[in-house]
């Protein structure tokens, strides 16, 4: 079923069914062209990625105490 809009409307009355063909045809034509460009599309995402910081995000809020695998453990009391 088509529905009817206002002349002046930029929208277009398409079908279900030709909404459905038109998403398909449209993404098939972007997966085409992503596997085609996807070296080009990845560098250019890559040269605009800003460099992660030096600075960490969460703060320091207890002293640091040394790992429990670097303490030496007493083995000849058990």
């Amino acid at each position: 079923m088509t529905r009817k809009r206002p002349a002046k409307s930029t929208q277009y009355a398409v079908s279900d069914e030709a909404a459905a063909y038109i998403a398909d045809a449209l993404m098939e034509l972007a997966l085409q062209f992503e596997a085609t460009h996807f070296a080009q599309i990845r560098r250019h995402y890559h040269s605009i990625t800003p460099a992660p910081s030096t600075v960490p995000r969460q703060l320091d809020l207890f002293e640091k105490h040394p790992s429990r695998n670097s303490r030496k453990r007493n083995t000849s009391q058990i």
